[in-house]
């Protein structure tokens, strides 16, 4: 690979557009911008007939293309690159492993505002520039058209500010056809850097600090001068440079005194690039002293470095695996290297983060979706430059790491590493073992609760295995005990949905001052609202599945699609008033519970409770200041959380949990009841866990009375194995898509029959999925079920990619969509 051109000779790049499209393109690079051509940058490149993109350049060279004539590209966008070689190399081999193109894997991987795109721009026709006032215009159309008189180009961003509308294109194509507007493609840098207006001393003052008395001699007679004068000599003592904002809260002055003063030869006033990050601002902290079994483990994970590329670090829940975490990255910060640490939902680990922050400063940096897109692009230039340590959700992998030595992946069962939608369908556990490879870095999964195929890799020493068994401080494992919820209903003892057992621990947890958490996995008041009379039940619009009440907005919500209906009065089968409610979500056990316990202060944690960008760091405040007795919630309250006053956890439904049609049912229900029975007695003294079932001979629910991990995964290990599941087999799951049932189902046996061809006894299905229908979307389902031969597995996916190009191609069938997901989890 040539990273810069070679003059006298003609010069072409191929480039990754952020499209769907199969291949690379070759452009040709004028002669005037050979100078600025490099691996790595962005370059303004047409593609289509009038669309223009910011094209990555992953290699220049001298070899023109066979197939089509080369357009030039029309502007090189950075002048040093913003993507790394490495990366170039993981966004192919996500392209090839899980079946999509690098153009996808690249517009997964860039800030939004790397990802130039046209943007439309409208302009005023010359023929309007003087008289459009009398082309017959409505308030909107003559709003616009006045907007351009001034502005001469407006995009389409600002025609939705001007009318304050978000959809504007009805307008716009009025204007066009009145001939009073016209279109165009204009590519715009949508990253700005942050500024801040600062001030500085003018020459001669700012390199002779002797001449200063001079300066306050010239502004002798102006008291609040003198004042700003002595403000800018205080703050640039303390501060690198010194706002104009500090100056005026720090001398009660404002801008006119200022403005006399630059106008006087003191004072300059520029504007200076600033972060867009929070810095950390408190002291940081000493680590504190390692435990022996925090020790040992860290010693036992440094002797498998030495040989394994990967390390699993099983330790339950609160025996100190982030204090060992924290050792290692200091370790790797003494050597000028690079850590990225990766949690499953950076939004939803709070806690985590600032006590990474007290001990790293300023040192960490975190990266997740709630950052905005210019927040993502600085964190992205800081990581580029050498930033030390970087906290973040799966979409941290794309960050140019340049000096990557160690990838912690915390949680690393976690469903939530997996991206289903869209593509590339990319599992982050898996990936970021690719991305350390590349960088030649170590790995170290860490987990209470294993993935089976994890701990089989470590069980088959593929992976190092590390044990940390008991809790830090030696604080007990919490006691847990199975409340027979089909007994008491039997009895009549079931008080709504929470049994005499549950309710006694409550009330003596409250009795002693102690705290709860509840466990419910399903948001919304009740998943099921029907009439008594004729079975109907309230269905979306849009989707296959029933409507769940949420008492907070008094409607009926899909929670696929977000479709709304209000509560019908009568049933729109029968007519029939008698209307009923079934099942409960966590909105219904926060309302119950207070008839219960009416002296708890309840709280609820839910998708529903934590949209806004702060919302789960106040629970969490609340919750740990003790503003909140009970907090209810999702599987959000399982991950990362560690209260020293929680004395009780129920897990309401353990039943459901097990209750899909998936092969690894079992194994997350073990995961999230073992998780959140963790969140019992985490400090000083034992919890008690309390989780209610109707059937409770679930061998499950034995595995984790007694803790024991082991034992479930060698009963599931010999089922997987039974009926041929990994980690005995690999899988490969296709959806296809489309709005008529009738061209879905004929697309589907169409591939079907041309996989099965090439494919055989692999293949199975096609089959409607649980599921039917989603966003207007009829679904059909095949499944892939390969050896672990890597060849095989090889030719299956460029199988699937053949089969699905030949069913596209034929009558009718081009619009159906095929979702290939590598390894579905």
């Amino acid at each position: 690979m040539s990273l810069h051109p070679i003059a006298g000779t003609q010069t072409y790049v191929t480039v990754v557009v952020p499209l769907a499209v199969p291949k690379t393109y070759t452009y040709l690079v004028p002669e005037e911008l050979l100078s600025e051509v490099q691996v790595g940058v962005r370059v303004e490149v047409q593609f289509g007939h009038n669309k223009r993109y910011a094209a990555v350049v992953s290699e220049v060279h001298q070899t023109p293309p066979d197939a089509y004539q080369p357009k030039p590209i029309l502007a090189v966008i950075d002048e040093q690159p913003v993507t790394t070689p490495t990366q170039m190399q993981l966004w192919q081999w996500m392209a090839d492993y899980y079946c999509c193109t690098v153009g996808e894997a690249m517009h997964a991987a860039l800030p939004a505002h790397l990802k130039l795109s046209s943007e439309t721009i409208i302009a005023l026709s010359p023929f309007f520039q003087d008289h459009y006032a009398g082309a017959g215009l409505d308030d909107k159309e003559y709003l616009i058209a006045e907007a351009l008189s001034i502005q001469k180009e407006i995009s389409l961003d600002d025609v939705r500010s001007i009318l304050d509308q978000r959809s504007v294109y009805p307008v716009i194509r009025r204007l066009l056809d009145k001939k009073v507007i016209y279109l165009k493609e204009d590519l715009q840098d949508k990253y700005k850097p942050k500024t801040v207006a600062c001030v500085r001393l003018q020459a001669p003052y700012d390199t002779d600090s002797s001449l200063l008395r001079e300066a306050f001699d010239k502004i002798s007679r102006a008291t609040r001068q003198t004042e700003a004068l002595l403000a800018y000599v205080q703050l640039a003592k303390k501060e690198p440079f010194v706002r104009k904002q500090a100056i005026y809260d720090l001398a009660k002055a404002d801008s006119t005194v200022i403005q006399a003063m630059v106008g006087k030869g003191i004072f300059e006033v520029y504007d200076r690039e600033v972060s867009r990050l929070g810095a950390y601002e408190e002291e940081t902290l000493e680590a504190g002293v390692l435990a022996e079994q925090q020790s040992r483990a860290l010693t036992e994970i440094r002797q498998h470095f030495e040989n394994d590329k990967v390390v699993l670090l099983h330790g339950v829940t609160g025996s100190g695996k982030t204090r060992v975490y924290m050792e290692l990255i200091e370790a790797a910060i003494a050597e000028g290297r690079q850590v990225l640490y990766l949690l499953p939902e950076i939004a939803l680990t709070a806690q985590i983060i600032s006590r990474l922050q007290r001990v790293f400063g300023d040192r960490i940096g975190i990266y997740h979706s709630r950052l905005n897109n210019n927040e993502r692009v600085e964190l992205w230039n800081r990581v580029l430059a050498g930033q030390p340590v970087v906290l973040g959700a799966r979409s941290a992998l794309f960050l140019p790491f340049t000096r990557l030595s160690l990838v912690i992946v915390d949680e690393e069962h976690d469903p939530s590493y997996k991206q289903n939608d869209p593509n590339p369908r990319y599992n982050g556990r898996d990936v970021a073992i690719y991305l350390a490879t590349l960088h030649g870095a170590k790995v170290l999964l860490g987990t209470a609760t294993p993935s089976v195929e994890t701990y089989y890799n470590a069980r088959q020493n593929k992976y190092g295995l590390v044990e940390m068994p008991e809790r830090f401080g030696g604080v007990e494992m919490p006691a847990v005990v199975i409340a027979d919820a089909k007994a008491e209903l039997k009895q009549r003892k079931l008080q709504s949905h929470f049994t005499t057992v549950l309710l006694d621990e409550l009330r003596a947890a409250l009795t002693r001052g102690e705290q709860a958490i509840l466990f419910q996995n399903r948001r919304g008041y009740a998943p099921v609202f029907r009439c008594v009379n004729c079975g109907w039940n309230a269905e979306c619009i849009n989707c296959d599945v029933s409507l769940t009440f949420h008492k907070g907005h008094n409607c009926l919500k899909c929670h696929y699609c977000g479709y709304q209906s209000p509560l019908p009065q009568s049933c729109p089968a029968c007519g029939g008033r008698k209307l009923t409610l079934q099942g409960f979500g966590t909105e219904k056990i926060e309302d119950e519970l207070a008839i219960y316990l009416p002296d708890a202060r309840i709280g609820r944690m839910d998708l529903d409770t934590v949209r806004s960008r702060n919302a789960h760091a106040q629970l969490i405040n609340d919750f740990e200041e003790h503003r909140l007795d009970i907090l209810v919630g999702t599987q959000m309250v399982t991950k990362g959380l560690d209260f020293e006053n929680v004395g009780v956890v129920g897990v309401l439904s353990a039943d459901q949990l097990m209750q899909f049609p998936d092969f690894r049912a079992s194994e997350r229900a073990l995961q999230l009841m073992m998780q959140v029975s963790g969140r019992a007695g985490r400090k000083h003294k034992q919890g008690k866990v309390v989780i209610q079932a109707f059937n409770t001979t679930l061998p499950v629910l034995q595995e984790v009375i007694t803790n024991n991990f082991v034992s479930f995964y060698e009963r599931e290990l010999r089922e997987r194995y039974d009926f041929q599941y990994p980690p005995f087999t690999r899988l490969i799951r296709l959806t296809l898509k489309h709005k008529k049932p009738e061209v879905v189902n004929q697309g589907a046996t169409v591939m079907s029959q041309i996989l099965k061809q090439r494919l055989g006894e692999w293949v199975i299905g096609p089959a409607v999925p649980y599921v039917a229908r989603v966003r207007e979307y009829f679904l059909i389902d095949m499944l892939i079920k390969l050896p672990r031969n890597v060849q095989k597995i090889n030719y299956a996916k460029q199988s699937v990619l053949e089969a699905m190009h030949q069913m596209q191609q034929q009558k009718g069938l081009s619009g159906v969509r095929v979702n290939i997901d590598v390894d579905p989890y």
